[in-house]
């Protein structure tokens, strides 16, 4: 049962689980169509070896898919496997990974894999914010089984050799892969924005376990939480030079520098990903200007501004983390929005749907400005305004209107104009505009910040916050559910 890269579907599953954890089930299936001769095909459990396991001691249901039988293409029987794991995985309440290899439909099975396809679908929608769905593309995941693993709540994909497509590359007019390969891992993360991570067989199997282990098993029964074994008042002195890389920030505060990355490719002006505060799993969004690597090489640098990306990046994260009662940590530093002819096909949009998904998210939220907190863009960025729970400034930030130089610009035009120094003139206004209208501390004393702390104090007045909040309860109006 060995596949295209001399994995065997089940060795996968083994090599993904808890020594000894696995137990199959439905290893005795096979296809039951006659047609096309099927009677003269052997189909060893129809293509996907599907059953139960541990990752960590947490229980969890895995269906592996095998290229080896029709390229692991999806007909009948194997599809009611992967519907009836999911049945198991919600009555359970544990999470659902599926290892992908498949060339799409089973063509001998027509209408039967068509509709075992929609079955799937079926299952996934259901299990959708009841227990977490995790995929991992390590073959071909083409067609209809590319909608699937967007349906995922998260999405891996080795590097090399993996495809990722609903339409081939070849069968796109005016394209083939040399030319721009949209099936590739490098394409699908940074510009689809379907990948979280990209990488080798075994680096992908131990994010898996990571994300597993810091997960709720589903929406109901959190069983993620680990002991603290860090400072719970660690003094993170020079956090205050993280402004620009806020995933260093998010690093520095978390338990023992615990930071997991989600969508780290797309949407890079947008950080979102998981810590862990007093072993409490904590999701978090924070704008970014800047990017260093290990070796501190800046590696990117942008304006503080949303773009379309970042925002549908961070709205589908802020929606799953809400869905498992995930609280929610946002590091603030916006000016405004990105500012092309291309950002102003979907910026509004994107924009309102992060807007709505802090604005309706019930999970404890805790803000944080680290820089600058300007406008609307602010406003998105779950203020206070849209049901943040606490907000906390740093002594150095901005929070107002718009940037008090170009305030005094508008506001002092003619008096500007008229002076023989218009510099010192708006200069001056400037600094009277900054302290009146957009200082920390005239945000605190409207009300809109609840404190001003120091940023090495942020872990410390972060954990507080969300032990406070830990019994947090809010009712909603009643309605079946948004349309935004």
């Amino acid at each position: 049962m060995s596949n295209s890269t001399q994995t065997s579907a089940s060795n996968r599953i083994h090599a993904l689980l808890d020594e000894n954890s696995f137990v199959e089930v439905g290893s005795y299936v096979t296809a039951r169509n006659t047609d096309f001769n099927m009677t003269a095909r052997e189909t060893p459990s129809d293509g996907v070896v599907t059953g139960y396991g541990t990752i960590g001691g947490c229980l969890v249901y895995v269906y592996s898919q095998d290229s080896t039988v029709f390229g692991g293409a999806v007909g009948e029987m194997h599809a009611k496997k992967i519907t009836r794991l999911y049945a198991m995985a919600m009555k359970m309440g544990a999470p659902v990974i599926g290892l992908i290899d498949c060339a799409g439909l089973r063509l001998q099975e027509a209408t039967d894999a068509l509709n075992g396809f929609g079955e799937i679908y079926m299952s996934q929608t259901l299990a959708s914010g009841v227990v977490p769905q995790i995929t991992a593309i390590f073959g071909t995941c083409g067609g209809g089984m590319a909608v699937s693993a967007a349906m995922a709540d998260f999405t891996f994909m080795e590097g090399k050799s993996a495809k990722l497509f609903v339409n081939s590359p070849n069968a796109i007019q005016d394209n083939y892969t040399e030319k721009l390969n949209t099936a590739s891992a490098s394409f699908q993360s940074r510009e689809a924005g379907l990948v979280d991570f990209i990488g080798e067989e075994e680096e992908i199997f131990d994010h898996i376990r990571t994300l597993v282990t810091i997960l709720p098993a589903n929406s109901e029964d959190d069983m993620s939480y680990d002991e603290c074994t860090d400072d719970l008042n660690r003094v993170c002195s020079d956090l205050a030079n993280y402004v620009g890389d806020t995933k260093i920030a998010l690093t520095q505060i978390s338990d023992n520098h615990f930071f997991m990355e989600t969508g780290k490719e797309y949407g890079s002006s947008m950080v979102t990903g998981f810590i862990r505060l007093n072993g409490i799993t904590v999701g978090c969004v924070a704008n970014r200007t800047e990017s260093y690597d290990e070796s501190g090489v800046k590696t990117m640098s942008c304006e503080a501004k949303l773009t379309g990306q970042g925002c549908e990046k961070a709205a589908e994260f802020v929606g799953f983390c809400d869905a498992f009662d995930i609280p929610l940590l946002t590091l603030v530093n916006v000016t405004g929005y990105e500012s092309t002819t291309g950002s102003e096909k979907t910026i509004a949009k994107a924009a309102a749907k992060l807007t709505y998904a802090f604005a309706n998210a019930t999970v404890p939220k805790v803000t944080v400005v680290v820089g600058q907190a300007l406008g609307s863009a602010y406003l998105t960025m779950n203020s206070k305004s849209i049901g943040a729970d606490i907000v906390y400034a740093w002594p150095e930030a901005a929070i107002g209107m718009m940037d008090p130089v170009q305030a005094a610009k508008i506001m002092y035009a003619d008096e500007i104009a008229k002076s023989e120094d218009g510099k010192t003139v708006m200069e001056e206004k400037a600094e009277s505009y900054r302290a009146l209208q957009s200082s920390a501390l005239s945000a605190a004393k409207r009300g809109y910040v609840d404190d001003i702390i120091d940023a090495s104090e942020t872990r410390a007045r972060v954990i507080a916050a969300f032990e406070m909040l830990f019994t947090k309860r809010e009712d909603r109006p009643a309605k079946k559910h948004g349309t935004i």
